[in-house]
């Protein structure tokens, strides 16, 4: 009796843990379109620039992490063209909603929120509680084609601004 209860403990513990390999695994589902190596054609105010970015699963899959690197680069002086930053996809715990967080190489600290609204789209917002404007990120996948939208909006307005907009091909 005492090895039937072992093993029934041992089947029950077995079957938890492929459940929550599992869904470790598809947490990250409603975003696999992101993952892969993009080239990035980008332009705003001024700016032409020309890279890669890749989304990858880090950490046993826990996060997913945006790097990117500019290959090409040309804007008025006040643009940084040897900038540098990294975007962090995570949950604060199982089943909990998707967050992120941007670092760059000027100080910037962005927290968002994560949604996707349609399989092929995410968008990434800033929470507008804080002061100073409020940041909306967005990626669209069209066809081959990704499409990015890094925006602002300044406190009290209601139209969203790009700032930076960028496409390409999965590589």
């Amino acid at each position: 009796m005492k090895l039937i209860a072992y093993f029934l403990t041992l089947l029950i513990a077995l079957s938890l843990h492929a459940q929550s390999v599992s869904s470790e695994a598809n947490q990250w589902s409603a975003l696999s379109f992101l993952e892969g190596t993009w080239d990035a054609k980008a332009t705003g105010d001024g700016v032409a620039a020309m890279g890669t970015y890749t989304f990858r699963l880090e950490l046993r899959d826990h996060i997913l992490a945006r790097h990117g690197n500019l290959s090409e680069c040309n804007g008025p002086s006040t643009y940084d063209c040897e900038h540098g930053d990294l975007l962090y996809l995570y949950r604060d715990a199982p089943a909990q909603p998707l967050k992120a967080i941007y670092f760059d190489n000027e100080g910037h600290v962005i927290h968002y929120a994560v949604s996707t609204p349609s399989p092929a789209s995410a968008v990434f917002l800033s929470d507008n509680s804080q002061p100073g404007p409020q940041f909306r990120l967005t990626y669209e996948l069209k066809g081959q084609i990704m499409y990015g939208k890094f925006q602002m909006r300044m406190p009290g307005q209601e139209e969203w601004k790009s700032y930076l907009e960028w496409s390409g091909k999965h590589r």
